[in-house]
Formats: C-alpha cells, sequence, structure tokens
C-alpha cells in the first residue's frame, strides 16, 4: 500500500486514469457477451473440481452444462442481468470520478478497485456455485428456485454490499 500512495500523481495522469476506468466501463458493456462467458469458463472450471459428474461449457452461449453423467443432468446460462460486470460497472465509474476530482488519491482508488471487483467476481462465482449444489440436493425445481431467486439473490445483495463497502473503506482511509 505503500507503493500505491508513493506514485507520483500529474493532472495529465489522473485524467488519463479517468479516461481509462471510463473507457474499461463502456468495455464492459459493450463486452458484456465475452465477459459473461469468461465467467462461465471460471465456473465451469471450478465444477470440474469440485463435482464428480460431467461438466461441459457451451462458451457460445455463455452456458455450463453439469451433472452429464447423472439422471437430472442441467444447463446455466449466464444471462447479462446474471453477470457480475453489472456490479463492477459502477465501481469503475465511481473509481473514475474519484480519480478526477482527487488525483492523488489514484492509487488507494486504484487497489480499492481491484480488491472490490474481485470481490464481486468471487461472489458471483459463489452464486453459481450455490445453484448447483442447491440443484443438486433439491432437484430441478426446487433447487432452481430456491438458488435462483432466494438464496442467490441473498448471496449477491450481501456479497455486493460486502464489496461496496471494501471498495469505500480501501479507497477513503
Amino acid at each position: 500500500m505503500a507503493l500505491a500512495n508513493a506514485l507520483p500523481v500529474t493532472r495529465s495522469s489522473t485524467r488519463f486514469l479517468a479516461f481509462a476506468l471510463v473507457a474499461a466501463a463502456v468495455a464492459l458493456v459493450v463486452g458484456n457477451r465475452l465477459y459473461r462467458t469468461a465467467e462461465m469458463a471460471l465456473a465451469s472450471g471450478i465444477l470440474r473440481v469440485i463435482t464428480s459428474g460431467g461438466v461441459q461449457l457451451v462458451a457460445e452461449r455463455q452456458t455450463v452444462y453439469f451433472g452429464l453423467g447423472g439422471e437430472h443432468p442441467f444447463g446455466l446460462r449466464m444471462s447479462p442481468e446474471c453477470t457480475s460486470a453489472f456490479l463492477v460497472l459502477p465501481l469503475l465509474l465511481v473509481a473514475a470520478v474519484m480519480i478526477a476530482l482527487r488525483g492523488r488519491i489514484a492509487g488507494r482508488v486504484l487497489v480499492a478497485l481491484g480488491l472490490a471487483s474481485v470481490a464481486v467476481v468471487v461472489v458471483n462465482q459463489l452464486r453459481v456455485l450455490t445453484l448447483v449444489g442447491l440443484i443438486n440436493g433439491l432437484g430441478t425445481d426446487q433447487g432452481y428456485y430456491w438458488g435462483h431467486t432466494f438464496l442467490g439473490s441473498i448471496v449477491s445483495v450481501v456479497g455486493g454490499a460486502a464489496a461496496l463497502v471494501l471498495f469505500v473503506w480501501k479507497a477513503t482511509r
């Protein structure tokens, strides 16, 4: 953290950083399909490690199929509203504004942005894995209902709030 606070920051570099963060936010919206594919690739990799059933990623559909060797295979598609991209997006924009207004804290803001972004991605993966576990444990109908509607939403809200608190705490302390 000492390095992040010791970085010399000029007005032109803070403008560039703010612009780069806004450009990253735009890229996240424009390239959302690619981002969702990466999220499902990560989920399929985790599922291959922690489950014994067959797992297959269909990247062009942002879908991971699991339980392929069992009686009830299931496919989860990462839709635009289920991605962590839209939780990372406001972090990018707030970080851009913070850096544009107070350039001397750019290092802290970038560290906070990195930590909070990783937290949001981890939370979304936890949400997907919770959904998979409930579908495997409760069956397709009940597991999907409880995993997607109830428990998945709680994981997202609590995790997103924790990531936001982490961001604000690290960026402003």
